[in-house]
């Protein structure tokens, strides 16, 4: 196998991956090298989500997510939950229980997200970086799950956490 790094971005690396099958073919892919990222399910006292809505360069509309963020440099999944949900949904929790971690496309990159749930939430107020455009809504789960259904919500790691949550009784009745 050979690596070529053809762009070294300012969160990413983009290179070229050579592998030799077992049949001697030689196959190249484009890979994105990711540091990691967390997303964050903020469950209120009253039941309902923090989820925010995202202006989303990549496809040009707004998209609906949960909070999440990439991973600084030897930065604990846990301690990056807790500052992207500060950062963008201008919320800090009392408690973050981890949900699972799972490659998020593992067709083109080698990010490994970490899901968290978060309770005991008090407003600290949004912190956001100067190119964000983020707008939050707490929204029942009722109302997530039906956003998950009607295909509103088509970002994949929001709605894997709003499920791994739901699947293990973690949230209130939909």
């Amino acid at each position: 196998m050979s690596v070529e790094t053809i762009r070294r971005g300012r969160r990413f690396d983009f290179q070229v991956v050579r592998e030799t099958l077992p049949t001697g073919r030689v196959i190249e892919r484009e890979v994105v090298r990711h540091p990691g990222a967390a997303v964050v399910l903020a469950l209120d006292d009253a039941g309902r989500i923090a989820m925010i809505r995202n202006w989303r360069v990549a496809v040009g509309r707004w998209v609906w997510e949960l909070p999440a963020g990439t991973l600084e440099p030897s930065e604990p999944a846990d301690r990056c939950a807790a500052r992207e949900l500060e950062e963008e949904a201008g919320l800090r929790a009392a408690r973050l229980e981890h949900l699972g971690v799972f490659y998020t496309t593992p067709g083109m990159t080698d990010e490994r997200m970490h899901a968290f749930l978060a309770t005991g939430l008090a407003r600290v107020g949004q912190r956001l970086e100067d190119d964000e455009r983020i707008e939050v809504h707490p929204t029942p789960v009722h109302e997530a799950l039906a956003m998950i259904d009607d295909g509103r919500l088509m970002d994949a790691k929001s709605m894997l956490a709003i499920l791994l949550a739901h699947r293990r009784g973690l949230l209130p009745d939909a």
